[in-house]
């Protein structure tokens, strides 16, 4: 029996991808094929300054990269870690999966697999990404998430989805989908904290912290602090929660205020999060951690593809609110 297809998408420059996915899931596509080619809309568009090319530079001004995949028919997956020189690293991660014997590879061994099944090595820094980096370089402030290094900013309407990309729009990319079959797949590809560490890796590409997927339940991807997040392993949690017989939105407010509680009090305002998922029968949902991703500073956006693309807003969880239905 033939499923209606659907994808989400994390951010308001998700919508890009989410409408290019759907296209091929309304084709007849895999869910896997249709995340790689959604992720590679925003992997290479270097306004996104979180992702792929145009991702910011790490804290000696070389962009690295993280990407995952999983697919829900086979339960495989790749992932490639602190990657330089490859724009659509999520396409790496797939090739991976698909022709290795391992999971993840990292840095420089990855980019060695990369060269040696005909990807080309190009430049990752912008112009414009490096204007930044020499800007952080004379502060010299802590690494950090990249949509966490700006403050509020007068006279920008985040409400507008037709303004212009502003450096406020970036972060990690997560991606959800079930195609007409039936099958889930999952992706996530980021170029991770500004100014991080040489050699540091978030959640990204972590299965289980990034994305997970169970093609008897559902499928989950975050976006955040990938520090903290991967200590609490959210996207495998969401999906567990989903088994159990929450919704989807009820899952990732669950495994939010989880990540929450984990956390000291006092630091919450450090741990933003947030998670898409979709459920097998198709039902979509989201959360996010009022810190870091509710106005004035930040919108939490996820967009949804069914036909015709609808960019959503919310909910926001805390430790202690609940929404209705979980009361």
């Amino acid at each position: 029996m033939a499923t209606k297809p659907v994808i989400v998408t994390t951010w308001r420059f998700g919508v890009a991808a989410s409408a290019l996915g759907y296209e091929l899931l309304a084709s007849g596509a895999r869910a896997v094929d249709a995340i790689e080619a959604a992720a590679n809309v925003i992997e290479l568009n270097p306004e996104v300054n979180s992702v792929g090319y145009g991702g910011l530079p790490n804290a000696e001004g070389v962009v690295e990269l993280d990407a995952a995949i999983m697919d829900g028919p086979t339960h495989s997956a790749g992932a490639v870690g602190a990657v330089t020189g490859i724009r659509t690293p999520i396409s790496l991660a797939r090739r991976v999966m698909e022709q290795s014997p391992h999971t993840m590879l990292v840095g420089e061994n990855a980019v060695r697999y990369a060269r040696a099944h005909g990807f080309i090595e190009e430049e990752l820094l912008t112009d414009a990404a490096c204007v930044r980096w020499l800007e952080w370089q004379k502060s010299r402030t802590a690494a950090d998430v990249a949509h966490f290094d700006l403050g509020p900013r007068e006279g920008i309407d985040l409400r507008k989805l037709n303004r212009p990309l502003t450096p406020d729009d970036h972060d990690t990319i997560g991606l959800c989908a079930l195609d007409a079959e039936g099958n889930l797949a999952a992706g996530c590809t980021t170029s991770g904290m500004a100014w991080k560490t040489p050699g540091r890796v978030g959640d990204s590409p972590v299965i289980g912290s990034g994305l997970y997927v169970d093609n008897v339940i559902g499928a989950a991807a975050g976006t955040g602090h990938g520090d903290e997040m991967m200590k609490a392993c959210l996207s495998y949690r969401v999906v567990q929660e989903m088994e159990r017989g929450l919704t989807p939105t009820e899952a990732c407010v669950a495994a939010i205020r989880y990540l929450l509680k984990k956390r000291p009090p006092e630091l919450h305002n450090h741990y933003g999060a947030a998670l898409i998922a979709v459920r097998k029968d198709g039902l979509v949902g989201a959360a996010a951690t009022r810190s870091g991703f509710q106005a004035p500073d930040r919108l939490w956006q996820w967009a949804v593809g069914t036909g015709q693309t609808e960019l959503r807003e919310g909910p926001y969880a805390t430790e202690t609110e609940l929404l209705p239905s979980l009361v």
